[in-house]
């Protein structure tokens, strides 16, 4: 212990008068007049990839590009380095009879990280390497710190979370998975623009959070004296759009929930939501697999992806099984044949099934979502559609045409992990104010996470919505499976963090 405390010391002074070397040559070049933070723009020609797949017809012609200096090896009288710009990275060659003595010198003097106007003509090594043979060179940034893997390492996530501004520089496959995710969004908006539908906004503050079982951030309206909440969904306000004559729509945008975090749970995340009037569960489900379909062929090229070891078939159509007959296949318990709740309360001891609430308020629905949550969400690895949930646990839903017990509810499942949510949408404002006020029970059995009651939309249904079938999926969950990463914080550029003692 006494040994690696050293160590870390000695690697703090190591750091630390690195710093400080780097600060004096900041304050040379203002002495000199050279102060790098001076300049304002760059008139860049080309951008690294466009040298390398342009090589035949710009060889041995000038070009400027711009970027961060990541390797140097100059020695004597010549030398190469390495620039990184967001495209890639490109060779570079400097030689003392091309810019003098002087200019070499001030080269050199140039550290890791800084930031770089390169002006040279397009060649091959005799490796074969597309470089830039150095004619001219401005120093545009001078990086006051050393990047922290030359010294420390980036492997700590922590470290990698709240410095994402490194992360990106030092590790191209991170900076290639948030390229992907940029994609995947495109794809999506591309799908559903396609499909005439319309991308709208809808506010992120409101006075009552619905849409969702979950629960809300709270803040404050200081002009109005009042409390607001962080929207934990985009639902209700779309589907006040369908009701205003909107008859496709969509958002994508973050949603907020003051729940836990974990490898799939961030408390801001993004979520697609869409509604099409005079639709269905039915359309949702082929809408869901052809989009997720399209994605994967338009970023990827394949409907085929690698997850955790694990290949993922994504091609249409995925698979379709109710909850109740999944509960059977996984646990052999059939509740076609249970008769009422008290009978499901026995199931739920059998099975040591741990109960969000007190075992006796607990409903036949309760149970059967609480065995499937345990005994078969895990199983589902390939793209599979869980559909038919129960009335009381679905209160925006429509019941299900010849069972009123179920719902037209499903949700989507891969790797065993949900990924998108969706349901025949209920329109009778009758019945809905008759479920919110159930929530309202279930609020007062101490479930916070239960509906609140929401008037104004109430009042939107009586104005008259059509039959309409509406889609959320977590984008987040989504991009983590088309990049083959295993913890959300790792598709969020900047994750929610603890703030760091000081």
């Amino acid at each position: 212990m006494a040994n690696d405390e050293k160590n870390l010391n000695q690697l703090e002074e190591d750091f630390n008068q690195l710093i400080k070397e780097r600060r004096e040559k900041f304050f040379k070049l203002q002495e000199q007049g050279k102060d790098p933070f001076d300049v304002y723009k760059v008139e860049r020609t080309h951008v690294s990839s466009q040298i390398k797949d342009n090589y035949e017809e710009l060889e041995g012609k000038s070009v400027t590009v711009a970027g961060r200096l990541m390797s140097k090896r100059v020695h004597g009288k010549a030398g190469f380095s390495d620039l990184h710009d967001r495209y890639g990275k490109i060779q570079l060659y400097i030689k003392i009879n091309d810019v003098g003595e002087e200019r070499l010198k001030e080269y050199k003097s140039f550290d890791i990280g800084d930031i770089l106007s390169i002006t040279g003509n397009v060649f091959k090594t005799k490796t074969g390497e597309v470089t830039l043979h150095i004619t001219e060179f401005e120093l545009l940034a001078k990086s006051l710190r050393p990047l922290p893997e030359k010294w420390h390492g980036l492997k700590d996530p922590d470290l990698r979370y709240r410095q994402r501004y490194v992360d990106l520089i030092v590790n191209q496959d991170v900076k290639d998975t948030f390229i992907k995710r940029t994609k995947i969004i495109k794809a999506i908006r591309t799908f559903l623009d396609d499909k005439e539908y319309l991308e709208v906004e809808t506010p992120i503050l409101s006075t009552i959070a619905g849409g969702a079982a979950a629960k809300p951030f709270i803040t404050h309206h200081n002009a109005l004296s009042l409390d607001m909440y962080l929207r934990i969904a985009t639902e209700l306000y779309l589907k006040r759009l369908i009701v205003g004559g909107f008859e496709r729509v969509y958002e994508i945008g973050r949603n907020f929930r003051n729940e836990g975090m974990d490898v799939r749970h961030n408390p801001e995340f993004t979520c697609m939501e869409l509604y099409q009037a005079f639709a269905d569960y039915n359309d949702m489900m082929e809408l869901t697999e052809n989009m997720v379909a399209f994605v994967c062929e338009k970023v990827l090229g394949t409907t085929k992806v690698t997850y955790e070891d694990t290949e993922i078939d994504f091609t249409p159509p995925w698979r379709r099984i109710t909850m109740v007959d999944a509960v059977k296949e996984y646990t052999g318990v059939d509740f076609n044949v249970i008769s009422d709740d008290e009978e499901a309360r026995g199931i739920a001891k059998e099975k040591h099934i741990n109960m969000k609430k007190q075992l006796k308020d607990c409903t036949k629905g309760d149970i059967l979502i609480a065995l499937f949550e345990e005994f078969c969400e895990d199983k589902l690895m390939q793209p599979t559609f869980v559909c038919d949930y129960p009335v009381e646990n679905s209160p925006l839903t429509k019941k299900k045409r010849g069972n009123a017990a179920f719902t037209e509810r499903f949700e989507g499942f891969v790797y065993g992990r949900e990924v998108c949510n969706a349901y025949s949408e209920l329109n009778d404002p009758i019945v809905q104010k008759d479920r919110f006020l159930q929530q309202l029970r279930e609020r007062e059995l101490g479930d916070d996470e239960a509906y609140m009651m929401d008037n104004d939309f109430i009042n939107a249904l009586e104005i008259g919505m059509p039959p309409t079938g509406g889609l959320g999926i977590g984008i987040d969950r989504l991009i983590m499976f088309l990049t083959n990463t295993s913890s959300i914080r790792d598709v969020i550029l900047f994750p929610t963090m603890k703030p760091e003692q000081q």
